[in-house]
């Protein structure tokens, strides 16, 4: 693996399952990371000096996903200049819905950029489009990326198409 340039933090080691896709993304380009369980209630001594070293550490970008009152990403927001992104985990009763309004409100002047609920694998591409701002490599990887993403959204609608042609209705014809 790479140099470790992102860091995915979560609140409990049961958010590594929707944490995991973070993951995926950074393999998927390449991009080093690391993973850390820290909690900004139950530990928040190990939260801050996570976030205090974290630029010292070498990291470009930090990925925290939390449940619940999910104070994970703005607390390490609010202790870097590391753009933090956050993702809102899925928990009961609400479904992450909690989660996510307390990641998307954050005071002015501590920003963090947030992703859809469980949206941990679109973290990921943003944290590598983060990083390919001054990464020739990283922008063309990720425009290959898209390119692909084009070419599925073609073959399914190739797909769609040869089925609707070949369901046709017999009568179809006989009205014209």
């Amino acid at each position: 693996m790479s140099e470790v340039l992102v860091g995915i933090v979560m609140g409990s080691d049961s958010d590594l399952p929707i944490m995991q896709k973070c993951a995926d993304a950074l393999e998927e380009f390449g991009i080093g990371y690391e993973m850390v369980v820290s909690s900004a209630h139950r530990h928040p001594e190990k939260t801050a000096r996570y976030a205090r070293g974290a630029a010292e550490a070498g990291l470009k970008v930090i990925i925290a996903g939390a449940g619940g009152a999910a104070h994970l990403p703005g607390v390490i927001a609010s202790m870097t200049l590391i753009p933090v992104i956050g993702v809102p985990v899925a928990i009961e009763p609400l479904h992450g819905i909690d989660s996510l309004y307390s990641i998307v409100q954050m005071p002015p002047g501590i920003p963090v950029a947030t992703v859809t609920i469980n949206g941990a694998y679109n973290a990921g591409l943003l944290a590598v489009q983060i990083l390919a701002v001054h990464d020739e490599r990283l922008q063309l990887k990720l425009k290959s990326y898209r390119q692909s993403l084009a070419a599925k959204v073609e073959e399914k609608d190739c797909k769609l198409r040869d089925k609707l042609a070949q369901c046709k209705r017999p009568d179809a014809g006989d009205n014209q």
